[in-house]
């Protein structure tokens, strides 16, 4: 696994599938899309064209973007794979996660459900063992993870985990902070590439 990213060329985004999830939501995770393509990021996603990751996918195709979808080849009918982007058919959920990981310099955390709970807890676990340095940003509009938060500072409290786990990301309320964000994180040789762009 990788260390810290010094540039940031591409951009991995966990979030949710659910149709159903809140407008707001949607159109936050489409903002993203057309935010990471402005900024000649590639977005790297689960490969879905539904919910909160199809809104984010079409909307940095649309803008001119670099896409890559990871999707397992059981969910391709499920998550209705978005075919006008560039993917990858995997055929387990570990291998899709690892590739994600694999192929981007940074995270950004939407809202979501179960499986991008599953999805993040796994990531900073992975941070914590020191088996990689790359930046972690959660959108977090409404407080969204602060329970997420609260229970990581419960083992915190416990003495389960290091106090130092509690800096590993950031957490913003507005799309437009999330790139500033990974950029911070990833350091000073990043910043100077968003420079020259």
């Amino acid at each position: 696994m990788a260390g810290r990213s010094e540039a940031l060329e591409s951009i991995c985004v966990f979030c949710g599938s659910s149709e159903a999830a809140d407008p707001a939501f949607l159109a936050a995770a489409k903002a993203l899309g057309q935010a990471l393509a402005q900024a000649d990021l590639r977005l790297v996603y689960g490969g879905g064209g539904v919910g909160l990751m199809g809104a984010c996918a079409r909307a940095a195709h649309a803008a001119g973007g670099r896409v890559l979808g990871i999707i397992p080849d059981f969910l391709m009918g499920k998550e209705r794979a978005l075919e006008t982007v560039e993917h990858v058919i995997v055929s387990n959920m570990h291998e899709r996660k690892m590739m994600m990981f694999e192929r981007s310099d940074g995270f950004v955390i939407l809202p979501g459900g179960i499986g991008t709970l599953e999805e993040v807890v796994e990531l900073l676990s992975w941070g914590r063992l020191d088996l990689h340095r790359k930046p972690v940003v959660f959108y977090n509009p409404r407080n969204f993870w602060k329970t997420l938060f609260d229970c990581f500072q419960m083992t915190v409290d416990e003495r389960l985990t290091p106090p130092e786990f509690m800096g590993s990301w950031r957490s913003v309320e507005r799309v437009e902070d999330i790139i500033p964000a990974l950029r911070e994180m990833a350091g000073p040789s990043a910043d100077a590439v968003a420079r020259k762009a």
